[in-house]
């Protein structure tokens, strides 16, 4: 019963839930998204083998009920700053443990706020010793490492303001012109550090 039970879970990962018509909740063979580990080839699987996301965040909900931005930042803090999980892991994550039973979600205004249930409670006790691992994994490699994670991150977030702001319709000249001068000046201000 135990191999049946962990057997849909790795189903409902992969395939985005049991029978519903959710796109894949994971791309990736560890589900760490379709540009790799970090977004782009990095070392999350270091930190976060497969399945250890899921037991992070009942951990995490389980310490206290917690947004879906809280609990980026909080396995971004975690890390040291080497890994912050997208929203589009995250909240991935958070509708399959809310499918499996292990996750509620109360509606506060535009947001959800997460909290643990019994079975999400049962789940964590059942495999306390894996979450003991990866808060050791993640409390040792995230000490003293250089990283270029923040950055990476940052220059996401520039991609996804020119592709809101640009794509898809046509802009002025006069936007189109303040976007280049604004990322001259990014780019004069990197060269100076």
């Amino acid at each position: 019963m135990r191999l049946f039970k962990h057997l849909s879970e790795v189903r409902a990962a992969h395939h985005g839930g049991e029978g519903c018509g959710h796109r894949r909740f994971m791309h990736g063979p560890r589900g760490e998204g379709r540009h790799g580990h970090f977004g782009r080839g990095g070392r999350v699987a270091r930190f976060l083998e497969h399945g250890d996301l899921r037991l992070l965040v009942l951990h995490l909900i389980g310490q206290e009920p917690r947004h879906g931005y809280e609990l980026i930042k909080a396995v971004e803090d975690a890390t040291g700053g080497a890994y912050a999980p997208s929203p589009g892991v995250i909240y991935p994550t958070l509708t399959m443990l809310e499918e499996l039973g292990q996750a509620s979600a109360a509606v506060e205004g535009t947001k959800k706020l997460y909290s643990i249930t019994d079975a999400g409670r049962a789940a964590l006790a059942e495999n306390q010793a894996t979450v003991d691992t990866i808060l050791a994994r993640l409390a040792g490699g995230s000490g003293g490492r250089e990283s270029a994670i923040p950055v990476m991150r940052a220059m996401e977030n520039v991609k996804t303001a020119l592709r809101m702001k640009l794509g898809g319709r046509s802009a002025s000249a006069e936007t189109l012109r303040r976007v280049a001068d604004a990322l001259d000046e990014l780019a004069r201000k990197i060269e100076d550090f």
